[in-house]
């Protein structure tokens, strides 16, 4: 199955699962992950699974994740498979009240772009998924490594 992970990053938390998920979805030969700057309309010709991630900024994705998936051509992703996670920091009890309210009203990164993939003819196989970094520069918190490659091998058996 030819697959692409798009993903933009500004501290290289994202990239850092962009890749994870990557290693678990297969070979370098099948799969490609790529910087959204690096990236391509071109390269998702014949991809049979797209996934796409952005670090969460102002309760969205980069303007360069929203860029890219808005310019997607009409239906371009008719029957691709497609997929979308985040990186954010963990809203609990210990955040700031007015922090918790906007994250309630506002979200993440993968909702939006999850939801423009589907729009554009993606086929959703997985719900949207937020991984967590413990400031907003990082690092990752323990155990998110482990825990993007087996949503990654959720994917693989859908």
């Amino acid at each position: 199955m030819k697959v692409a992970v798009i993903y933009d990053s500004f501290f290289g938390n994202t990239e850092k699962i962009a890749k994870a998920i990557g290693s678990a979805l297969g070979s370098p030969n099948d799969v490609t992950v790529s910087r959204v700057s690096e990236s391509n309309h071109d390269m998702l010709k014949d991809v049979e699974l797209l996934i796409v991630g952005s670090p969460t900024r102002a309760f969205s994705a980069t303007p360069a994740i929203k860029t890219f998936i808005k310019k997607l051509p009409g239906t371009s992703l008719k029957g691709v498979k497609v997929g979308a996670f985040d990186t954010r920091m963990r809203i609990d009890e210990r955040t700031p009240a007015i922090l918790r309210f906007l994250a309630g009203i506002f979200g993440y990164a993968a909702k939006p772009i999850l939801d423009i993939l589907i729009k554009k003819g993606g086929v959703q196989i997985l719900p949207d998924e937020g991984f967590f970094v413990i400031d907003s520069e990082g690092p990752l918190d323990e155990g998110e490594f482990e825990r993007a490659a087996k949503w990654a091998e959720k994917i693989k058996v859908s």
